[in-house]
């Protein structure tokens, strides 16, 4: 189980490699570019090999990219699903330079037109961006808080999608905020057990790739995405404990999104906490 955090990469992916090491972490996640904008670039070639030898140097793990948040694969809106085409391309490309594990994002909303109707063109679409894009880099389904109209809030949903789809590229990143938001309380082992053999069940455990380490704000079931520091939220240090502690987690990698000690974003702190958890339980 390695433990990392999403860092900058301002001044090119090489770049995001000593903040990552900076704060203890073993691997990392970046945004090729802007999540809030639709532009990107390629990748350089020179930032390729300096990032191509950094990594090589510092022996980090797996490096995930997330996607854009204006992605919406959903949308009845053929200009937008155009354009969020066009952003998914782009990062797997970006993934595919950087030999990354791969690309994470938000399935997004259905837009008010219900999941069923939304199934065969997400699978349209995400299939034709793989095609575009060949090589190894995942495309992975980060599970959803819930709130509105967005999609991949429930395991089923994410499994029809996977199953719609057919493409072995496509995987999953659980959230654990998020699907304790959505109703799953991972935090204690009982049900944590039945949200895995469920997940199981409608995905496949083989297919989760990642984990975004995230404590809650809000309280089961509250379908709010609000993330808190190790140990400071509604999952709390207990909780991390049991989840750490399962076997479907200890060859996953895990990525913090948290706010911060300091507000200012992934920290030593919140890496140190979750590496003492992962030490207690042996799945270093």
């Amino acid at each position: 189980m390695l433990i990392g955090a999403h860092v900058s990469a301002a001044g090119g992916a090489n770049k995001a490699i000593a903040r990552a090491e900076e704060i203890g972490a073993e691997c990392f996640q970046i945004f090729a570019s802007s999540p809030r904008m639709w532009s990107a670039k390629p990748v350089a070639d020179e930032i390729v090999e300096k990032y191509t030898a950094e990594m090589k140097r510092t022996m980090m793990g797996p490096t995930v990219l997330h996607g854009k948040y204006l992605v919406a694969l959903g949308s009845a809106d053929p200009e937008l699903l155009a354009k969020s085409e066009t952003a998914l391309r782009a990062d797997i490309a970006a993934a595919n330079r950087l030999s990354a594990l791969g690309v994470i994002f938000h399935p997004a909303s259905h837009r008010g037109q219900g999941f069923e109707a939304i199934i065969d063109q997400f699978a349209a679409s995400v299939r034709k961006v793989l095609d575009s894009e060949p090589g190894d880099s995942l495309l992975m389904l980060e599970t959803s808080a819930g709130a509105g109209d967005h999609i991949g809030s429930s395991f089923a949903e994410l499994g029809t999608l996977i199953k719609a789809i057919g493409n072995d590229r496509v995987a999953v990143c659980l959230d654990t905020q998020h699907v304790f938001a959505a109703g799953y309380n991972i935090a204690v082992t009982d049900t944590l057990n039945v949200a895995i053999d469920e997940f199981d069940k409608e995905i496949g455990i083989g297919l989760l790739k990642a984990v975004h380490a995230n404590d809650s704000r809000r309280e089961l079931g509250s379908s709010v995405d609000r993330h808190e520091n190790i140990g400071d939220g509604l999952i709390g240090t207990a909780g991390f404990t049991t989840i750490m502690s399962h076997e479907a987690f200890k060859r996953v990698p895990f990525y913090l999104e948290v706010p911060g000690t300091g507000k200012s974003g992934p920290d030593k702190p919140n890496l140190d906490r979750l590496k003492a958890i992962r030490s207690q339980v042996g799945a270093g």
